[in-house]
């Protein structure tokens, strides 16, 4: 393990830096334009210019990449997450090309990144899924067919989507009919295929995922679950470990579907299996995200782990510090906000410079951040600023802290989402831990 490639960019670029300073493995980081003055450029060992702004000639450059790996004589490439990082034609070629690619194989990527074959996938290995009906060539009357049958409410999903893109909820059949054709166009443009299928809305639902591993010894391990219910347009705001409010035999029932469905596909590296569970706590597996998750840090903050080593590790064939389930503990409360350039009303990108950006420091208190002062943030790419995690003893220490820290949090020059997390930490329904997927909503008056 000499030296690795980052293919991203920010603060989950600077967060690999960080780890393989630790383990005495040599960077190369890869920057557009756009992001020459950005912190995990000066970070890392080696930092290479790989074209404008936009994606499409940067970080999504497949060519250039490995260009730039084959020229810095890497060993491997880390994708991060979002860009590559669950494009199996990157993995591939990645392999082709004689580097480690630091995740799963193009292979299970490929499998699991389509959700119709991973659906299928996951019922032909006996684990749950939500209701719902995935046709490779689905017509409107089919899905109108279809959607009869499972009964409205339903969601339309592009089988190739993330990030809450690529989903609408249809409350009848006229909604189902206005919203097909925009979904497959929709579809179409963000991730080059315009499958769609269908799944039952179940309301009230708690969005809660499992943190899989699968080391390379071919064993799959759990590092408990993070409640992700907490969202803005399907896409997550605060996540926390352990989940309130979640009995511990629906737990248990969660641990079991997430290993089950990992060993599967044999799966090895940082995975995470998504599950939506009923208001009777019946799990239904959603998706398996074949990378590391945002909301990773709070798994590290209850269990110890830095899944990124852990990543590295099992890539290069070595051993984890931990070889049994039995061995892995929680401990603790951690909560992770995602602090936005955005305006907390609408969700719309507030791109400007940062005039101030400063976060309390202390016991219990993790900052992952991407950018500093007077860098600027632009309308390229996601508009996420950091992650603020908070941990302690507690939940409801946890939660005092949060609020406490909030008000030390100062970012100047662009508009932040920093108000609606206050707004959540001081409502009756996260207090309670009871929220659902809907609650951001109520909370918000909408």
């Amino acid at each position: 393990m000499r030296k690795i490639l980052i293919a991203n960019r920010g603060e989950i670029a600077l967060r690999v830096i960080k780890t393989c300073n630790k383990m005495n493995i040599e960077t190369v980081a890869v920057y557009s334009e756009a992001d020459q003055d950005l912190p995990y450029v000066k970070a890392a060992d080696t930092a290479k210019l790989i074209g404008p702004p936009p994606v499409a000639q940067s970080y999504l450059h497949i060519e250039r990449l490995l260009e730039i790996a084959s020229e810095e004589n890497v060993d491997a490439i880390h994708p991060g997450y979002g860009l590559l990082s669950e494009n199996a034609d990157f993995a591939e070629q990645v392999e082709k090309e004689g580097f480690i690619f630091i995740g799963p194989s193009s292979s299970v990527m490929r499998k699991m990144g389509d959700k119709i074959e991973a659906r299928k996938t996951m019922m032909e290995a006996g684990v749950p899924v939500v209701p719902g009906y995935e046709s490779d060539n689905m017509t409107l009357d089919d899905a109108k067919f279809e959607a009869g049958k499972i009964g409205y409410p339903v969601m339309l999903k592009a089988s190739s989507g993330g990030g809450g893109v690529g989903m609408v909820l249809c409350k009848n059949e006229q909604a189902l009919t206005q919203h097909f054709e925009p979904t497959i166009k929709r579809s179409q443009t963000y991730f080059g295929s315009g499958k769609l299928f269908i799944e039952k809305y179940i309301p009230k639902a708690r969005h809660i995922e499992v943190q899989i591993f699968g080391n390379a010894e071919g064993e799959v391990f759990h590092l408990f679950e993070r409640n992700c219910s907490i969202q803005r347009r399907n896409q997550k705001v605060i996540e926390e470990s352990p989940s309130p409010s979640l009995s511990e035999p629906a737990k248990e029932r969660l641990y079991h579907l997430a290993v089950q469905a990992g060993k599967a596909v044999g799966y090895k590296n940082a995975g995470t299996i998504e599950c939506i569970l009923d208001t009777d706590e019946n799990p239904f597996f959603l998706e398996m995200n074949t990378r590391l998750q945002v909301e990773h840090p709070v798994t590290e903050q209850i269990t110890g782990f830095d899944l990124v080593e852990w990543q590295i590790l099992t890539a290069f064939g070595e051993r984890l510090p931990v070889q049994k389930q039995d061995e892995i503990k929680s401990s603790g409360h951690s909560i992770e906000f995602r602090i936005y350039a955005e305006d907390p009303k609408t969700f719309y990108p507030s791109p400007g410079t940062l005039e101030t950006v400063e976060f309390p420091e202390g016991q219990g208190i993790r900052v992952d951040i991407g950018y500093e002062r007077n860098n600027k943030i632009t309308p390229y790419y996601d508009p996420m600023i950091a992650k603020f995690i908070v941990t302690a003893d507690s939940r409801q220490s946890c939660i005092k802290t949060a609020r406490q820290a909030f008000d030390s949090v100062k970012i100047e020059g662009v508009k932040t989402n920093t108000p609606l997390h206050k707004l959540v930490l001081d409502s009756a329904e996260f207090m309670d831990g009871k929220y659902h997927t809907q609650t951001l909503e109520k909370i918000k008056g909408e």
